[in-house]
């Protein structure tokens, strides 16, 4: 799954960092209505320049742009900041290798698989798993269970990720504010939040926890446990995820795109079995 793009949190980090449009555009070799049409949410940039522009606003690329699921060779490719065009170049190839593999319709060469390991700064076993993702086949690891979020860090990220589709979640210095509020003290600061988000730090005390589900609006219990979740709170996660990935058009918008985007045989199958489980689910609609 691509990383998600959301240019109000764009615009937020980079007013955070005092940059202009401009400033940020000249970083990420862009020109600045560019950046002005991502913020605007008219555009959206290539996933290679994601890095480039986390790096810029100093936000880890986790944090600012998340993704779900385990990594494919796309989005190897894109978090090693490079076009198709250029890892063709890296394996001295035409675009036609790299094309096929992160379609899911011809797997790499021993030898183009070394090379573009070595280009995305990853070993070859991680290479060679994200192209068995690309081809539909996903990781023992990636379980619902074994992927469900058991932070406080990747907690506030998949709530921030799924719990606000009509509108834009909370930023880290409006959680970082509402937890003081209701602590009725300072008990963390925005740089905590991102610490926790990124990873860098996975304690929190009992207030902090309290005040994140008031923050973000779920049940205190949610953040109680880093070590499991409850069948309650899994529950409530994944139906959050089903309602996100429904809104996002994630399920239903690759099954309709069928293979004129060369997924796989395998990759078709597996969506179209998802997609023919949940339809009857979904809200009739009008129109198409």
């Amino acid at each position: 799954m691509p990383r998600q793009f959301d240019g109000k949190r764009v615009r937020a980090a980079r007013r955070g960092k005092d940059l202009s449009q401009k400033q940020l555009a000249d970083v990420v070799r862009v020109s600045a209505p560019t950046v002005a049409r991502w913020e605007n949410g008219q555009d959206f940039p290539k996933g290679e320049k994601l890095p480039g522009i986390a790096a810029a606003l100093g936000q880890p690329l986790d944090v600012l742009f998340p993704h779900d699921g385990p990594r494919d060779l796309q989005l190897l490719r894109c978090d090693a900041g490079l076009s198709v065009a250029q890892a063709a170049e890296a394996i001295h190839a035409t675009r036609v290798p790299v094309a096929n593999a992160e379609s899911g319709r011809r797997r790499l060469s021993e030898a183009y698989a070394e090379q573009l390991a070595s280009a995305y700064g990853v070993t070859l076993e991680a290479l060679l798993a994200a192209q068995d993702v690309s081809f539909g086949i996903l990781p023992k690891a990636a379980s619902s269970r074994d992927s469900a979020p058991r932070t406080v860090g990747e907690k506030i990220n998949y709530l921030l990720q799924y719990g606000y589709p009509d509108q834009e979640g909370p930023s880290d210095e409006e959680i970082a504010r509402a937890v003081n509020d209701h602590a009725g003290a300072a008990v963390v600061t925005a740089d905590d939040i991102v610490a926790l988000r990124s990873g860098a730090t996975s304690g929190a005390s009992e207030v902090v926890r309290a005040g994140l589900a008031e923050a973000l609006q779920v049940d205190v219990a949610l953040f109680q446990d880093d070590a499991e979740l409850n069948p309650t709170a899994r529950e409530f996660l994944e139906s959050l995820r089903f309602l996100g990935s429904i809104h996002g058009g994630q399920i239903l918008g690759l099954a309709a795109r069928g293979n004129s985007e060369g997924l796989s045989p395998e990759m078709m199958a597996t969506l179209n079995s998802l997609v023919g489980q949940l339809k009857h689910k979904l809200p009739d609609t009008d129109g198409d």
